[in-house]
C-alpha cells in the first residue's frame, strides 16, 4: 500500500481564515440553499498550521434533524491532507442557532480524538438557512 498526497492547489491558492465570520462566509456557499432548511449536512474544512484551507469535505448528509458523523472518516481525513487543524460545520434546518446537547458531546469527542493526533479543533459553526450562525469559539465553548 502507497499513501500519496498531491494537492490541487497551492496553499498561496487557498483562503485564511482569521474570524468566525470569514469562515460562516466560507461556509455559506458550501452548503446547498435549496435544501439547507430541509435536510442537515455536516461539512469540515482542513487547515495548514497558517489556517489556510487545504480542503472541505461534505462529510455526511442526514435527515431533518440529524446526520451521522464518524469521526474516524473526519480524522484519516485530516491525516493524509497533513491539516493541523479543523473547523466542523453542520446546519440546523429549523433556523435554532445553538447547539443541541448532542453537538456539544460530538464536538468534544472529535476534540479529544484531534487531541491524540496533534489535530486542533479550532472552531464548530451551526449554519442556519437565514445566513445566520453560532460559533463554538466565538462562545467559549471550543
Amino acid at each position: 500500500m502507497e499513501l500519496v498526497y498531491i494537492p490541487k492547489h497551492s496553499l498561496s491558492q487557498k483562503p485564511k481564515l482569521h474570524s468566525s465570520c470569514e469562515v460562516a462566509n466560507l461556509l455559506k456557499d458550501l452548503y446547498n440553499p435549496n435544501t439547507i432548511h430541509c435536510q442537515e449536512e455536516f461539512i469540515v474544512l482542513y487547515l495548514s498550521n497558517s489556517n489556510s484551507v487545504i480542503g472541505t469535505q461534505k462529510l455526511s448528509k442526514g435527515g431533518m434533524t440529524s446526520t451521522v458523523v464518524d469521526v474516524r472518516l473526519l480524522m484519516s481525513t485530516a491525516l493524509k491532507s497533513l491539516s493541523t487543524g479543523i473547523i466542523l460545520s453542520h446546519n440546523h434546518p429549523s433556523g435554532k442557532r445553538e447547539p443541541s446537547e448532542l453537538d456539544k458531546k460530538l464536538t468534544t469527542k472529535i476534540k479529544e480524538a484531534g487531541k491524540l493526533l496533534d489535530i486542533s479543533l479550532l472552531d464548530h459553526v451551526i449554519m442556519t438557512p437565514d445566513n445566520g450562525y453560532f460559533s463554538f469559539a466565538d462562545e467559549g465553548l471550543i
